[in-house]
């Protein structure tokens, strides 16, 4: 998602915060039920993979405990580098990083994760198998990813100008991530690609949220962050978006979604 300027939703900007806010409250239970199912335990050595925000390596550094280590990687660590003053005895290791073009930072790994990360790399075939090689025998990736491809509507009841204008805010946002090498459909494919990879016990499910209040924050923080690029690529004018805003401020749209959460994971052969 590289522009000019950096990254099309910049980690650096206030709006960031609070995206990986609404982005942790719609799916870190979801996560985390994943991440217990597959049996993260005390001790284990986990890689977290463009974290983002800190809510799924503090989940992490509070399961494996001491002894255990979780390496937080990022291509911009700014919500990250003061958050783990408070969890305990685990090693957090935060360090810069791009899973599209730097080796891994850690091998024989238990597991590997990342959330909402691998449709913006370009280069991620080479990232994915990065990852699993990362990885010990027997040690465990889970790979979560947006598929706006199965939904691509923000209203998917579109019964009024309120939502025709929301879905063609959205549309334009998409055309923005593809133009940038964003992989709009990558998130089914993931089943197939981590047994491509030799991986074994492969499995994956989907979550949709609909009409989640932070359905709406996530909205408005999403376009007051791209609002300029939507402006730039004549997809819609200033008029637009501060009716859209407007709209979600008036509560004219409560019935908000996002796009289905595709979670596939699989182990390495021991």
């Amino acid at each position: 998602m590289r522009d000019d300027d950096g990254y099309l939703l910049a980690n650096r900007q206030h709006e960031a915060g609070v995206r990986f806010d609404a982005l942790a409250h719609l799916f870190d239970a979801t996560t985390f039920r994943h991440l217990q199912g597959l049996g993260v335990q005390p001790g284990w050595r986990c890689w977290e993979v463009g974290a983002g925000g800190p809510s799924v390596p503090r989940w992490l550094a509070e399961r494996v405990g001491p002894g255990g280590q979780v390496v937080v990687t990022d291509i911009d660590t700014s919500w990250l580098d003061e958050a783990f003053d408070d969890v305990g005895e685990a090693v957090v290791d935060v360090r810069c990083h791009d899973v599209g073009a730097d080796p891994a930072p850690a091998t024989g790994l238990d597991l590997v994760h990342a959330r909402l990360v691998l449709t913006h790399v370009a280069s991620r075939e080479e990232a994915l198998a990065l990852m699993v090689g990362a990885l010990r025998p027997g040690g465990v990736l889970l790979i979560e990813e947006a598929d706006p491809g199965l939904q691509p509507l923000l209203c998917p009841d579109e019964y009024g100008p309120a939502q025709q204008l929301a879905n063609r805010l959205r549309h334009g946002f998409r055309s923005l991530m593809a133009g940038r090498a964003a992989d709009l459909a990558y998130g089914r494919t993931l089943p197939r690609l981590l047994r491509e990879l030799g991986l074994v016990e492969v499995g994956a499910d989907a979550y949709f949220p609909i009409t989640d209040p932070a359905c709406t924050v996530l909205e408005r923080a999403t376009v007051e962050q791209i609002r300029h690029r939507l402006v730039a690529a004549d997809i819609a004018t200033d008029a637009d978006i501060d009716q859209h805003l407007a709209n979600l401020d008036a509560g004219l749209l409560p019935d908000l979604a996002t796009s289905p959460l595709v979670s596939a994971w699989g182990r390495t052969r021991a």
